[in-house]
């Protein structure tokens, strides 16, 4: 391999080389002797002719068609350094450099055939070469290429030139490839890399909020880097490409047909270009015919400015565009040298009269031209006078106001002048070189002036540091312009509206004045390039399947979820104490709810609670009024005034529950409810129990007066009411509860209780519901107690509603939130309380204030003596049966009538037959009073024996 590939340099060595040295490359150049020669790459034409070879006779060189004047320009740029500095007295006193320009033509193959005549005498010897011919003629070497533009132009030279190790200085090639210094070893360039050009593209992109675009390259080494560069900043700022596609200027026109129909069917209107100005002229020419004016062209420095697309017949479809140029350079007395071009004044530079003739549309004498124009091969021009006035034209060779790609050049040229002074002025010992030597001026090679560009650092006219060290590269500056027709002429004229700098990969800077933006149509309000429809604050972006994300449809925000810019990717969340309105673009607060003392919810209940209190405060004092009458004493007159006292505070602690919770009233209400209501139920237990054991027992003893006497009442009310307050203190020890603000409900800050444990809040209310039913056992029991005491039925009936409350309140208070819970207890307490109170009391306040007649101890006496009659006569019953039972299995055959009498007798009395003979009713009394009571039964004697 390693010898094919030396054989095959021995061949383009060779084919470069001539029996007369003298006219090594290609014959049409600019070329000047000097001590130390430079070479030069330019493309002073854009292209080659198209020709088919079929090689039946030997081929010819092929032809450069359409010349560039820009091309031309900067070539006068590097001619004009090379004067500046051999006139200089300080920049390489004594020292003539001399030049050697070709043109490239814009193409690899004319490049390479220009590039064969730098390395004809480098290295020469290392190639062993004499074998083969005799090549030593005194041709100074070229120590230096500057160019070439293109980047596809500059890799293939710098493959060659970098095997002699000859420095190349790229003015425009601007590919990231070329970066690679391991690759290129001897490239340098004075142009920013594409890298940063990428970047600049896409920021703009996203600046002006566009997310559909079309990508365009030229299919080389400049165009491909650069759009995949560009296709990864996209990537990454979310912005999606729907068309990406490959240009050049050699593609055929039904390739140009079909790539213009996928572009006017695309639904994309920006076009972002990273191409050439001949690779997008093709495409841009059928643009124009087809008249395709709702487009946004995005160009690259490569094309931005170039005379091939830059015409005024191209802007009502061109107009608008938006592009890149390289800050502009300062060249004193380029102006003056430029116009004072002739063809007779430069007989070292053959591309002068071409320029002549292409300026003023007319042929020199002596020029290839005027034989073609003679035999019909073109069309005909007259004969140039040599008079013609190279400033009364307009051409874009005169176009000094922006020098950029000239100022490159200028730049390069004394960068390796500027490398060879300090070779001229090297102090022996300090050098570059082995044990610090210093390079021979005046026999200098490529590979030590390459080491010394490497070691270059100086700052150029611009106050701009060049460097050329390995990873070194310019800073980025571009200048945006915007192509406007000029009202004078109708030219393109070349607005600058902004521009982008960096310095390092992290530092960007992107400024861009939309006002002076002038769109295509005279337009001044962006254009839309996007997939989809803006979604609108309150909306977010939805993905569409099978589409790019770029393409999306607009899905409203969540409940509790806001978006307040357009296009977003996601809503964001609202905090806990907010919520979002109603078209989803803001939070508000919270309405912040419990049950308030100012709603008239809270009212309501606070005026129930308080009526509860004031009625039962009414049947207290009633109570405490008429305590020796006997409807109180027989209702247990201080049980009842501890069990109103209860009532009050049953009545007292619903109000806890109205208004903010705080940590406080949230330990406290529970407890209060709790113990309120089990005190309740245990005077209420006590006092029905007490009654009910009197008068089921037959004959009532001084044991069961003592049994339940009060001490012993108060002392069952206190154990039972004692559990509850042990169950409160473990509850608030273990898990006390406390306020808690819940944000779970849309647009409501509820603030409630937090139990802390519903556990214990179960065996709160489960004791006191066990309390109520054994009250409502024996309640039940005691429904046939006298008629004055009836209150066992309105016991038994306000248990009964007791339960249905408390029952009710257990899923109505696990299926509510907020302040309903609250109120759902506060109205449990309410009706229960109101319950107990209405049953109990209402009844004998009634017949304390409006029936006293019934409030008397006769109405009492013959209630109980009813009552007694029919225990007594039941239990003489059942003694009855018991005797004749007993009789009957002894044998007897007749049985006597039984004769009881039962007396009850108090302090000694008894009851004379009189007073029972006229007595219609039995007497009952009770305290100091006498109560006689006497029952007989006869039953007839049965007659066996008729």
């Amino acid at each position: 391999m390693r010898f094919h590939l030396k054989f095959y340099l021995h061949y383009l060595v060779l084919l470069g080389f001539s029996c007369v040295i003298s006219t090594y490359g290609p014959y049409q150049r600019a070329q000047r002797t000097g001590d130390i020669l430079l070479g030069g790459l330019f493309p002073i034409h854009f292209g080659v002719a198209s020709k088919d070879q079929d090689l039946a006779a030997r081929p010819e060189s092929t032809e450069c068609v359409r010349y560039n004047f820009r091309g031309f320009r900067w070539l006068q740029s590097m001619i004009f350094a090379i004067e500046e500095i051999n006139n200089s007295s300080t920049l390489l006193p004594n020292i003539t450099l001399g030049y050697r320009i070709f043109d490239t033509c814009n193409t690899v193959s004319k490049a390479l055939e220009a590039s064969l005549s730098f390395v004809a005498q480098n290295k020469i010897d290392s190639l062993n070469l004499d074998e083969f011919c005799n090549c030593t003629g005194n041709i100074p070497s070229t120590i230096a290429v500057v160019g070439a533009s293109g980047s596809a132009v500059s890799t293939a030279v710098a493959d060659l030139v970098g095997l002699f190790y000859i420095p190349q200085i790229s003015y425009a090639s601007s590919s990231r490839l070329l970066s690679n210094k391991n690759q290129y070893k001897s490239f340098m360039r004075t142009i920013p890399t594409d890298e940063y050009q990428a970047i600049a593209m896409a920021a703009i992109i996203d600046h002006f909020q566009w997310n559909w675009v079309i990508a365009i390259a030229s299919d080389d080494e400049y165009g491909r880097p650069g759009i995949e560069k560009f296709e990864n900043e996209m990537f990454h700022r979310d912005i999606c490409i729907d068309l990406n596609v490959l240009i050049s200027q050699y593609i055929d026109e039904a390739e140009i047909r079909r790539l213009a129909d996928r572009i006017e069917n695309s639904t994309a209107r920006v076009i972002a270009v990273f191409a050439s100005g001949p690779d997008i002229e093709p495409l841009i020419k059928e643009m124009v015919r087809r008249n395709i004016t709702d487009r946004i062209w995005l160009a690259s420095e490569a094309w931005a400015s170039s005379s091939l697309v830059a015409k005024p017949e191209y802007l009502d479809v061109m107009g608008g565009t938006i592009g890149f140029a390289l800050r502009a350079g300062n060249i004193p007395g380029f102006k003056e040298f430029l116009q004072q071009v002739h063809p007779k004044k430069s007989s070292h530079n053959e591309f002068v009269r071409e320029f002549w003739e292409e300026t003023f549309n007319c042929y020199l004498e002596d020029s290839p031209r005027n034989e073609d124009s003679e035999n019909g091969s073109t069309s005909f021009r007259p004969l140039c006078t040599g008079e013609e006035d190279i400033a009364s034209v307009e051409t874009p060779y005169l176009d000094y106001t922006h020098l950029r790609i000239s100022y490159n050049v200028y730049v390069a040229v004394y960068a390796i002048a500027q490398a060879l002074q300090d070779i001229l002025t090297c102090t022996p010992g300090k050098g570059l070189f082995a044990n610090g030597s210093c390079a021979d001026i005046r026999k200098v090679e490529a590979w030590q002036v390459l080491k010394q560009l490497r070691h270059l650092n100086f700052i150029n006219s611009m106050g701009e540091r060049v460097r050329f060290d390995n990873g070194s590269e310019l800073s980025a500056n571009y200048t945006i312009i915007n192509w406007h027709r000029s009202p004078e002429d109708g030219s393109v004229v070349f607005k600058e509206v902004g521009y982008y700098s960096i310095h390092n990969k992290n530092g960007a800077k992107l400024s861009i004045d939309k006002t002076k933006i002038l769109w295509n149509g005279h337009l001044t309000e962006v254009p839309f390039s996007n997939c989809s429809e803006e979604c609108e604050p309150g909306t977010r972006k939805g993905i569409i399947d099978g589409k790019p994300t770029c393409c999306f449809e607009c899905t409203e925000c969540s409940d509790g979820e806001y978006s307040d810019h357009k296009d977003a990717s996601v809503c964001s969340k609202c905090p806990n104490n907010s919520w979002s309105n109603g078209n989803h673009t803001s939070c508000f607060l919270k309405e912040i709810e419990f049950l308030s003392w100012t709603e008239p919810f809270g009212i309501a209940l606070a005026l129930f609670a308080v009526l509860g209190v004031l009625l039962t405060a009414f049947v207290l004092g009633v109570f405490v009024q008429f305590r020796d009458t006997p409807v109180v004493k027989a209702s247990n007159r201080e049980l009842s005034f501890l069990l109103l006292f209860s009532l009050i505070c049953c009545f007292s602690s619903s109000l806890i529950f109205i208004g903010e919770p705080q940590d406080w009233t949230c330990r406290v209400r529970q407890p209060a409810f709790g113990i309120s209501f089990v005190l309740c139920i245990s005077c209420i237990l006590v006092k029905t129990n007490r009654v009910l054991l009197v008068f089921e027992a037959k004959i009532p003893t001084s044991l069961h007066r003592k049994w339940w006497g009060l001490n012993l009442q108060f002392l069952l009310v206190f154990l039972f009411t004692f559990v509850q307050v042990m169950i409160c203190v473990v509850w608030l020890y273990n898990a006390p509860p406390g306020s808690y603000k819940n944000y779970d409900i849309d647009e409501i800050i509820f603030i409630t209780c937090n139990e802390g444990s519903m556990m214990a809040l179960g065996f709160l209310i489960g004791y006191t519901c066990l309390l109520a039913a054994i009250c409502f056992f024996f309640a039940f029991k005691s429904r046939k107690l006298p008629e004055n005491f009836t209150e066992a039925k309105f016991i038994t009936f306000s248990m009964l509603i007791f339960f249905i409350v408390w029952i009710s309140f257990i899923p109505a208070y696990f299926s509510t939130y907020g302040k309903f819970v609250s109120a759902v207890e506060v109205i449990a307490i309410l009706a229960s309380s109101f319950s107990l109170l209405a049953c109990i009391f209402f009844n004998k306040v009634y017949i304390i204030l409006l029936k006293p007649s019934r409030n008397t101890i006769e109405e009492v006496r013959c209630s109980t003596a009813a009552h007694s009659f029919k225990a007594a006569a039941k239990a003489t019953l059942r003694h009855s049966s018991a005797s004749r039972k007993r009789s009957s299995s002894v044998g007897g055959s007749s049985a006597s009538s039984p004769s009881s009498s039962i007396s009850l007798k108090t302090n000694g009395n008894e009851m004379s037959p009189s007073t029972r003979r006229h007595s219609q009713k039995p007497r009952v009394s009770f305290g100091s009073g006498t109560v006689s009571l006497s029952l007989s039964f006869e039953e007839a004697r049965k007659n066996s024996v008729k």
